[in-house]
């Protein structure tokens, strides 16, 4: 879910950015309404404390927000699947066979199969000892 708010707010800065490249947006935005950074971030943090705040004050609006935000999270999984599969049926190879992906996709990779295998030697304890190191010489001396 933090991946969809964290790419939302670099979309946007990207939109805001953009017009500082075309000389016509450019000068259209100097006509328009200005923006003073420092009242922004007076805002920003003015509405940052208010809804820490808001969770103190009433806990369970920030229970149910956060259940919201859970179920958004999980619509959001299901509609980039179906995105996926639509884009996997507009642009998939005809003549690949669906059935052989599929159980092509069920195995595992044989990497993987060897990664495994290193794990569970490497999960043996070896013991020994530690030579203890010697003292290092003394500059003043």
């Amino acid at each position: 879910m933090w991946f969809l708010i964290k790419g939302a707010f670099w979309f946007s800065l990207v939109l805001v950015l953009l017009p500082l490249f075309d000389n016509d947006a450019a000068t259209k935005l100097q006509q328009g309404p200005s923006v003073e950074i420092g009242d922004t971030v007076s805002a920003a943090s003015e509405a940052i404390t208010y809804l820490s705040a808001l969770c103190l004050q009433k806990p369970d609006v920030c229970e149910k927000g956060a259940e919201t935000f859970v179920a958004l999270g999980h619509r959001a999984r299901e509609g980039a699947r179906v995105a996926y599969k639509l884009l996997d049926a507009q642009f998939a190879d005809p003549a690949e066979d669906s059935a052989d992906a599929r159980a092509a996709l069920a195995q595992p990779l044989p990497a993987l199969a060897a990664v495994d295998a290193e794990a569970a030697e490497a999960d043996t304890v070896i013991t020994g000892t530690i030579a203890v190191p010697s003292r290092r010489p003394d500059p003043a001396r």
